[in-house]
């Protein structure tokens, strides 16, 4: 039996992998997929694969992609979700905030530097034409670390996939004003080199067991109510994710990857564009 360490947010993007896991599909295999939970997300990740904390992630494209150029030892060897990440843009329910132009100049809390949160504040700021120079971050690694910002006033508003942070929205906590989704496939599954390079038929193993669910994962009879159950949704909300969600079976392709690094030197936060084979095998 082979162990390998893979890491993804506890987040209805990631169900296909626990019920593999769950189904043995794994195991019999010859393949002990140990999966952890990450709800501080990319940041933490990107961190956990540098230091070989874990050997995959299911991560964020533009957060792996900043940081195989800052020298992260891994690889994009497949897109898992080709779907855009609706980002919701959320504030507390008693601010006085009513649009995005009210948010200029004001503090985004973020769940780290490097995150998906932080890197899409950018992304956020140049579609509404706003100096991203100006832009402030308040670290709160979590979505309760975001409630007690919000809540606090020690930030002012928080961009996470909408529909993970709707029931906050639908409880009073949040208020959300604004969509700003992402412009690239919004999941990635990376590996570490030194992984990689021990383990190909593993690894190769493990996404063609993870393709084959996700090829099917919409079609499972009350996956809607599954989804709900599990990630305290509604039904109709979750419904409406899944007509909006489209996972892959096939690696990212060069003019994709050379979008995303053009988009994110523009916005000076990687200071260079590499090589396709640098990011993807």
């Amino acid at each position: 039996m082979k162990t390998i360490k893979i890491a993804g947010v506890p987040e209805h993007f990631n169900l296909p992998w626990h019920l593999c896991i769950e189904n043995g599909e794994f195991e019999e295999a010859g393949i002990d997929l140990q999966w952890t939970d990450v709800p501080e997300g990319t940041g933490k990740m990107c961190q956990m694969l540098r230091d070989g904390e874990t050997d995959m992630a299911v991560i964020l494209t533009e957060g792996i992609v900043k940081d195989i150029i800052a020298g992260n030892p891994s690889k994009i060897v497949q897109i898992y979700v080709k779907s855009p990440l609706i980002w919701g843009i959320h504030v507390g329910v008693n601010t006085p905030y009513k649009t995005q132009s009210d948010l200029e100049n004001t503090k985004a809390a973020i769940s780290r530097l490097g995150s998906g949160s932080h890197l899409m504040s950018y992304v956020n700021a140049q579609n509404n034409g706003w100096n991203t120079s100006n832009l402030q971050f308040e670290i709160v690694h979590t979505i309760d670390g975001a409630v007690t910002a919000l809540s606090s006033g020690t930030a002012d508003y928080f961009m996470w996939e909408r529909f993970m942070t709707k029931p906050l929205v639908d409880n009073g906590t949040f208020r959300k004003i604004a969509d700003c989704p992402t412009p690239w496939p919004c999941f990635v599954i990376a590996v570490r080199n030194e992984v990689f390079e021990k383990e190909p038929s593993i690894i190769n193993q493990i996404l063609e067991i993870i393709n084959l669910t996700t090829e099917e994962f919409k079609h499972i009879p009350s996956i809607d109510r599954t989804l709900a159950s599990k990630y305290n949704q509604k039904v109709e909300d979750i419904r409406e994710w899944l007509s909006v969600t489209h996972w892959s079976q096939y690696q990212i392709d060069k003019t994709t990857l050379e979008k995303v690094q053009k988009q994110l030197y523009k916005l000076n936060i990687i200071e260079k564009m590499v090589s396709y084979e640098t990011i993807a095998k």
